[in-house]
């Protein structure tokens, strides 16, 4: 298994089978060109997408750098073999090697697989946490 960053809409749109949906060549084309913006692909010696994750950096004014991990999917072929942990570790060095202090991610309480995958790869509970969305009718083709 190789994991490098998607730097084309084609890496993007063929790992669209991960996602939730279709991947959107605009908003993949955004994501690609905004800064701060990760999105690591776990490929088979074939070259075929069997796993992302995608972070985003956030900044505050007194706290610095971090980076929130945004998505974590990978191919039911491909899970408990170790790629979900090694994504999630390429991230964490991208982060350290971009100077960010530290890396969260939300995970919900019950997704004892999530749990399981960010804590062999050395994450720790911070504890419960409420989330709170607003719907601005965007909607998901959006963007």
């Amino acid at each position: 298994m190789e994991i490098r960053r998607a730097t084309t809409v084609a890496d993007i749109t063929a790992a669209e089978h991960l996602f939730d949906g279709p991947a959107r060549p605009a908003a993949a084309r955004r994501f690609l060109d905004t800064p701060g913006h990760h999105l690591l692909l776990a490929r088979t010696a074939d070259g075929t997408p069997v796993g992302f994750v995608s972070g985003v950096e956030t900044i505050h004014p007194d706290k610095g750098t971090e980076m929130f991990l945004y998505e974590l999917a990978v191919d039911a072929p491909a899970r408990r073999r170790g790629t979900g942990r090694a994504l999630v570790q390429a991230l964490a060095a991208l982060a350290r090697e971009r100077g960010c202090y530290g890396m969260w991610v939300g995970v919900e309480t019950d997704d004892e697989a999530a749990l399981a995958t960010y804590r062999s790869a050395g994450g720790t509970d911070a504890g419960r946490f409420a989330s709170v969305n607003w719907d601005l009718g965007a909607g998901p083709g959006s963007g």
